[in-house]
């Protein structure tokens, strides 16, 4: 369903917006969430915003409350911001869920929780109706190891790695980096990118120049997860990403891409959201075979997930090699965000892109009960 057909502002439904979370990208998640709160009442649709702290506690923010330019910070104390609450998760959605008519569930969070399936498999129980992908295949596009494993298997290119766990790092260390060595040797480059496994795409990642660098890679990953990657480093890489939107796989649509141009050596979660050095491009300088073969990619890893919604998939290009790097099923929607900006070029502003998705969430859910209303042809 295109912004097109939206519904008129008389009939549009209420929307819980969830915002912040307990991960290591709850203040990105604020900017995300305040943003998207905004435009649905621009658009018409009651707003109730909901912020989780990062204990995981739920509160409801007043329906009017606007960001105002606060930094994400005020956001740790709810009670200064006229919050109700705090509701554990049960409790949360049972007041969701109990709600005439019950709301479509904006869930702008970003990272562990919000984004690998696990408030998704809540919502499901309660009934509701949520934005973006469901459970399996947030879990998949969340896990970078998985990810990868997958889309290679399909014939995807990725860009090579080793996986290291928080145990047997404890356990050998020097047997891991004198793995880590060979693999940095076999690439023909000492540096290597490390990062967390199941984190959104620069929190705790680290650029490891030469071997002496790479056990504090590995413990700034690890304070993130349990599980870590290290990938062969692509000099001079161009960073390419692409919008996918809808829930049919025939009726899919794909933006982009657009290019990252980072501020420093590569781009991390500094230069993306603290020092603002890094420049967007809507569109990205490509021949135009490349730039289809790009789209294309994005929507095979798309459907190889199983994805719903809306979805970021991210490229690396260099030397001319182009590289599938991850997916992303709640890209974020703050200023820099290229996700909500690609689709402009086809007529799509930032608000049109916000409806289309709850509209998509909307058109699932009904699917889903015309499901549960057919009973299954099974034999009695």
């Amino acid at each position: 369903m295109s912004p097109e057909r939206s519904s008129s502002a008389a009939s549009r439904p209420p929307v819980a917006v969830l915002l912040g979370g307990p991960s290591a990208e709850h203040d990105v998640s604020v900017v995300s969430g305040t943003a998207v709160a905004e435009a649905l009442r621009a658009s018409g649709f009651p707003v109730q915003p909901i912020l989780l702290d990062l204990d995981g506690a739920w509160w409801w923010l007043p329906p009017d409350h606007r960001r105002e330019g606060r930094p994400p910070s005020a956001y740790d104390e709810p009670a200064r911001l006229g919050a109700l609450g705090p509701f554990r998760a049960g409790a949360a959605l049972d007041r969701l869920a109990a709600a005439e008519p019950p709301p479509v569930v904006f869930i702008a969070l970003h990272g562990p929780f919000g984004e690998d399936g696990t408030v998704q498999a809540l919502l499901e129980a309660a009934d509701l109706a949520y934005t973006g992908s469901g459970v399996t295949a947030s879990a998949l596009g969340m896990d970078k190891v998985l990810f990868k494993r997958l889309v290679r298997g399909l014939g995807l290119p990725v860009v090579d790695w080793r996986e290291v766990r928080a145990e047997r790092w404890a356990a050998d260390p020097d047997a891991v980096l004198a793995e880590l060595e060979a693999f940095a040797a076999a690439t023909g480059d000492e540096r290597l990118m490390v990062k967390p496994a199941r984190l959104g795409s620069s929190v705790g990642m680290t650029l490891a120049h030469g071997a002496e660098e790479r056990t504090a890679a590995l413990e700034e990953a690890f304070r993130f997860d349990t599980l870590a990657l290290a990938e062969r480093y692509l000099a001079g890489a161009r960073d390419l990403e692409v919008s996918v939107i809808g829930n049919d796989p025939a009726r899919l649509e794909v933006f982009g891409p657009g290019e990252i141009v980072p501020g420093r050596e590569f781009y991390d979660y500094r230069d993306k959201y603290l020092d603002g050095l890094a420049r967007t491009l809507a569109s990205a300088d490509l021949a135009p075979d490349l730039g289809e073969s790009i789209r294309r990619f994005a929507r095979d890893a798309y459907l190889a997930i199983g994805a719903e919604g809306f979805a970021r998939v991210d490229f690396l290009l260099a030397g001319g090699e182009l590289f599938l790097n991850e997916i992303n099923t709640i890209p974020g929607f703050t200023p820099i965000s290229l996700f909500p900006t690609m689709p402009a070029a086809a007529g799509h502003d930032f608000g049109a892109v916000v409806v289309w998705i709850v509209e998509l969430a909307l058109e699932r859910q009904a699917a889903r009960v015309r499901r549960r209303l057919q009973p299954a042809d099974l034999p009695r």
